[in-house]
């Protein structure tokens, strides 16, 4: 299968990296704050936007730009628009989790705590949630109890390692959480791969010289080119999509090497093939099934791909076309999606940004919608309305004044 196939990407890479650099002036963008507020306990919302808590609400998201699934089946979703961190229960409801709206870097407990632009998430054993705060710069962790704190860096630009504050990212992007509680973050702005101690809070490089760049090799001596998703597998591989280069990268910690899975960092398309011979457009999110399989969102082309663990790389769902249609493999539509997530029994969960809705794909490919009214909101309650029919509802649904790549793209001078 080949879709979107562009023999020379550079007019469309030129056209992202403008906007890129309108919307964040080659360093650190500023979103215009969010002024509508919702009450975070739910309801359905009225015309000057304040939650009634009414019994039939329909939860709303703005722009959700990542997930995670903890040992209980709830999932958790960076709700990048709102700035906060939402949670849809096994049962079916949307709560907020923390964040209180607005754009900040506020620690406490749940609601009183405030984010700006989260784009990763990551949840441990023990129910901890940690996210990429992008626009500040910093790993945030929210405990079990609901207490949101700083994990390491500060809200300046850089690219130090160091413990906790005295360590500086910029725009992190992606995180992973390991067996033992170590926290694995794609450091976009500085092409590098970035992890933080569980027991000490110590940040280190762990891959990426910090130039742009696809090389492969030794961990310190690779590149990367604003590297977004990542995500590890059973036995310590970390996987990492490597957005502008349009490449699956593996690290191998333990062998201290890097390398392609799969990808064409000459090719801008979405071609199945095995390895090098496949090709991705933009690929911004990874996550990986008990099984070995790879998953790969691609925002422009609206797929989701899969790489099986020989390195064969399929069109999991989507059909290429932007629109919101429930339906099984490429008939399927999605528009813009920038976040994955598995379940333990192998369920893909999709952030599907500019629908403002959350997806499921089962393993057989069945894909339907399970939260979100497609309109941008930040209401709480019922994950998904009985009286809605999804299918075809939201076509091409935009934000309206920020787009994937302002939030992905991140570019030093």
């Amino acid at each position: 299968m080949k879709l979107f196939h562009l023999k020379q990407p550079l007019i469309i890479l030129q056209l992202l990296l403008a906007m890129a650099c309108f919307f964040t002036a080659c360093t650190k963008k500023t979103i215009t704050p969010i002024t509508t507020k919702y009450n975070v306990t739910g309801g359905t919302g009225t015309t000057t936007g304040i939650d009634t808590n009414k019994a039939d609400s329909t939860a709303s998201f703005n722009a959700p730009t990542a997930l995670a699934v903890d040992a209980a089946g709830n999932i958790y979703v960076a709700d990048y628009g709102n700035n906060l961190i939402r949670k849809i229960s096994t049962t079916g409801v949307v709560s907020t989790v923390a964040g209180n709206g607005n754009q900040g870097s506020l620690n406490g407990q749940g609601t009183s705590s405030s984010f700006n632009g989260p784009t990763g998430l990551a949840v441990d054993a023990s129910g901890n949630i940690f996210v990429a705060d992008n626009n500040n710069n910093q790993i945030r962790e929210i405990s079990a109890a609901g207490l949101v704190s700083t994990v390491a860096g500060s809200d300046s630009i850089g690219a130090v390692d160091g413990i906790g504050a005295a360590a500086y990212f910029f725009g992190p992007t992606g995180i992973a959480v390991d067996a033992s509680d170590n926290l694995y973050v794609t450091d976009a702005g500085n092409n590098l791969i970035r992890k933080i101690v569980a027991s000490t809070g110590a940040v280190s490089t762990i891959a990426g010289n910090g130039n742009p760049g696809a090389g492969n090799g030794k961990l310190l001596s690779s590149s990367f080119n604003n590297p977004t998703g990542i995500a590890l597998d059973a036995g310590g591989n970390i996987y990492v999509a490597d957005l502008l280069n349009n490449l699956i990268r593996e690290i191998q910690p333990r062998a201290d090497t890097i390398f392609t899975l799969a990808g064409n960092a000459d090719t801008t398309a979405s071609i199945n093939g095995t390895g090098t011979a496949a090709a991705f457009y933009y690929p911004n999110s990874v996550a990986v099934d008990a099984l070995g399989n790879v998953y790969v969102s691609e925002y422009v082309s609206n797929l989701i791909r899969k790489i099986t663990p020989g390195g064969v790389v399929i069109t999991f769902a989507g059909s290429g076309a932007a629109g919101q249609a429930d339906s099984t493999g490429t008939k399927a539509t999605f528009n813009g999606p920038s976040g994955l997530a598995v379940d333990a029994a192998g369920n893909v969960y999709v952030a599907d940004t500019y629908n403002n809705v959350i997806r499921k794909i089962t393993p057989a490919g069945a894909v339907s919608t399970i939260a979100g009214s497609g309109i941008a909101g930040s209401i709480n309650g019922k994950a998904l309305s009985l009286k809605r029919h999804l299918n075809n509802l939201h076509v091409a649904h935009k934000l309206s004044s920020r787009s994937l790549s302002s939030i992905l793209i991140k570019k030093r001078r």
